[in-house]
């Protein structure tokens, strides 16, 4: 199991509760007979009030629990009577109970990762030593642990328990032990990204990303950006770009608060979930528009882009996305820049998702969006606005969203990033679209051969896969077993939850054997129904 698909945590919620009680009544009442059953599968404990129970889930699941209580008499105090002969002097110590994990997560670090948890909050009450009853069968696994054995062990048959005890040095020196074995373990585990960013980047970009800083005022840092400025117009055809250190957000607003300068009003288009972000951007701005809006992944027509600019003709600019990222959709960029010139329309376009995962002639665009961590296959950290005309500087905006002031001062108005430029440079002269284009269509008809369900078709963007997983299985227990076999898929985004859909992106570098690795791992969770009791 891949510990950081789980959630470790002290119990709070009600849900949570029930669930620990179910769990005590699992193990100590059916699998280790210590108490009597009863008929409501549930067990309180009687110490329930004043334990604190440290806990393991995965999903909303609770999936292993500790009890922990530091109020005398222990239950150990009623089993030995004579405790405090037995542990070293100046110990204040805390009991611990209850330590229970679901038998399909024992082989995972569920339990250590749990009592890490429990140790914290134990140094943070300035409690310095955990005092445990101690299941016969897994003495051998306390003892890993650094729990030590003392007194003689109590209760019968299969319910009998060893007193042990873990002081604070002892569980620092297994912490160690555990650190160098996950560290040789994830070594060992080749990962294959498919994450949409950050994107997997070669190694000369890491090498680039790694020279030492310097000073966003020296002429050799002007000169890379200059560079990076000069291929961006090579690759997209675009007469001006502007990079400032930020996100795809910022990059949209700051088309947003350029728009602002025209005073007059727009449209955009939607139909997933980043047309509604542009929305959004534009409504924060109070920009005054109208918008043109589908179902997810439902095409808007030309001939409806057309109507709309033919009834309404105040309408001064567009503003679309290039690839909607929520589904891979692609807008035909070359057809809307002809319907938007035929009306005397500017177009603005989000093409941070397209940008480096196909050709695009950008020279009539009047704005569009970019960033250095998606297709243009770099470290994420830049925004990068490229527009059509020259832009002065607006004196009404805020300067960190004055495109203006970034032109007049060469993108360098505040402080910037070297590392940054000098990776997204190293990307840019690596660049090769075509590549990436053939690989993801090399993916995607494995994976519809495969026989699994893909968005779309080939018009839609290599830059980005989405496939719906079958209805009988959860796109979050699909991308966490993916993840514990070291293919990290884009699945964790409420969108994409709501719509049981998983993502692989083709934005990075990537390799074809990492492709048939993908597809091979979804093909098996996803293709063999009669398999599922074995997977889950």
């Amino acid at each position: 199991m891949k510990s950081s698909s789980f959630i470790y945590k002290i119990a709070s919620e009600q849900d949570e509760f029930e669930q620990i009680n179910e769990m005590n009544y699992q193990t100590f009442v059916e699998e280790i007979p210590q108490h009597q059953k009863n008929g409501q599968s549930s067990l309180v404990d009687r110490f329930h009030k004043e334990n604190t129970y440290v806990i393991a889930k995965q999903g909303n699941i609770v999936v292993g629990m500790i009890a922990i209580r530091a109020n005398r008499p222990f239950s150990l105090d009623e089993k030995l009577g004579n405790l405090d002969e037995y542990l070293p002097q100046g110990s204040k110590p805390c009991e611990v109970r209850l330590l229970s994990v679901k038998k399909e997560y024992r082989k995972s670090y569920v339990f250590y990762k749990m009592t890490d948890l429990l140790v914290s909050h134990c140094l943070e009450n300035q409690y310095n030593m955990a005092l445990i009853s101690g299941v016969e069968k897994q003495i051998p696994l306390y003892k890993r642990m650094g729990f030590v054995a003392f007194g003689s062990m109590t209760g019968t048959g299969d319910a009998k328990f060893q007193p042990m005890y873990l002081t604070k040095e002892k569980f620092e020196k297994s912490t160690k032990a555990y650190k160098r074995m996950m560290e040789r373990k994830q070594q060992e585990t080749r990962q294959y990204s498919f994450l949409p960013g950050p994107v997997p980047v070669g190694e000369e970009i890491k090498k680039a990303f790694s020279m030492p800083a310097i000073s966003h005022r020296a002429n050799s840092f002007h000169s890379d950006l200059q560079e990076v400025k000069d291929l961006l117009g090579h690759f997209f055809q675009a007469n001006f770009s502007e990079i400032t250190v930020g996100t795809g957000t910022l990059a949209n607003d700051l088309v947003a608060a350029q728009i602002s300068s025209l005073n007059k009003k727009g449209l955009i288009l939607s139909n997933g979930e980043f047309g509604c972000r542009l929305i959004d951007h534009a409504a924060r701005f109070q920009l005054n528009f109208d918008y043109l809006e589908k179902e997810w992944n439902m095409p808007i027509s030309h001939e409806e882009i057309s109507d709309v600019l033919q009834t309404n003709p105040d309408i001064g600019w567009l503003w679309t996305v290039h690839c909607e990222t929520s589904t891979g959709y692609m807008y035909d960029l070359e057809a809307i820049q002809k319907i938007c010139d035929a009306y005397g329309v500017e177009l603005c376009v989000d093409a941070c998702s397209s940008l480096g995962t196909v050709h695009a002639n950008l020279s009539k665009c009047y704005l569009a969006s970019a960033v250095s961590g998606k297709g243009l296959g770099s470290f994420p950290g830049l925004a990068i606005v490229l527009h059509r005309e020259s832009i002065q500087p607006n004196p009404n905006l805020p300067r960190y969203l004055d495109l203006g002031l970034y032109q007049e001062k060469d993108s360098v108005p505040f402080t910037h990033s070297s590392n940054l430029v000098k990776a997204l440079k190293a990307s840019l002269h690596t660049l090769n679209i075509t590549e990436k284009k053939r690989l993801s269509d090399f993916a995607r008809n494995q994976l519809q051969s495969a026989g699994l369900e893909v968005l779309g078709n080939s018009d839609y963007s290599p830059g980005i896969i989405t496939i719906a997983i079958p209805a009988y299985l959860s796109s979050r227990e699909v991308g966490d077993r993916l993840s514990e076999k070291g293919i990290l898929l884009s699945y964790e985004s409420e969108y994409l939850l709501k719509k049981n859909w998983v993502q692989a992106a083709f934005m990075g570098e990537q390799t074809r054997e990492a492709a048939l690795n993908m597809v091979t791992e979804l093909k098996q969770l996803c293709c063999n129904p009669r398999e599922e009791s074995v997977i889950w």
